[in-house]
């Protein structure tokens, strides 16, 4: 199946390196990056998953949980973490998913065959606490991801959920933010009292709602 953003998540239930998973059970409440990988003993995924254990604190700081998948057993998972701790200098914290028979990598549509036909692709899915995909990216098995990006899309993602306004390019917390074009300027100026700046009618900036 092919996955749009605001779909509904398929559910699964699969062994993991931290014991069987039930992935809405697991998911709770939570927000969840789900990312894949083309297999275990890989150099690039091993320094991403590294990455992902030194900003446990920064998702967890979201309400973000992380897992990855790999099409590997639960072994040879193991034998991988204790690699990833040695070269990365920390503690994978969280479960990465085996998918030897591929039925997560299938629901998913994480093997894009003309890229390669048995290994998936590096995939990311965030979703929401209502099970909502809320954003997909999809890499070239060659180029490693950049999670100080996904987390800049998850605090966008969590402002945007709660306050009129969008989040122009290269925003990072903190920053100005757009009013959305459906509130009418004088709306807006009282529904944020720090300002709005009106630079063209339908282009209009004010400080960050929540900040």
């Amino acid at each position: 199946m092919s996955l749009r953003l605001g779909d509904t998540v398929p559910n699964f239930t699969q062994q993991s390196s931290e014991g069987e998973i039930n992935f809405y059970d697991w998911a709770g409440d939570s927000w969840v990056i789900l990312f894949s990988h083309p297999a275990d003993y890989t150099p690039v995924c091993t320094t991403e998953l590294g990455t992902v254990a030194k900003l446990k604190e920064e998702f967890a700081k979201r309400n973000v949980k992380p897992i990855a998948l790999s099409v590997d057993d639960v072994e040879s998972h193991k034998g991988w973490i204790g690699d990833i701790n040695e070269t990365q200098g920390t503690q994978v914290n969280y479960p990465i998913l085996a998918d030897p028979d591929r039925k997560v990598s299938d629901l998913y549509d994480m093997i894009h065959p003309n890229a390669n036909n048995t290994l998936t692709v590096r995939s990311v899915f965030i979703i929401d606490p209502n099970k909502k995909l809320r954003l997909t990216l999809t890499y070239p098995a060659s180029a490693g991801r950049n999670f100080d990006e996904l987390l800049r899309v998850i605090d966008s993602l969590q402002l945007t959920d709660n306050y009129s306004v969008a989040t122009p390019a290269n925003w990072n917390d903190g920053d100005d933010v757009v009013v959305v074009p459906s509130i009418p300027t004088e709306q807006a100026r009282e529904q944020f009292p720090k300002g709005v700046t009106e630079v063209k009618p339908y282009l209009r900036l004010t400080p960050q709602p929540n900040r």
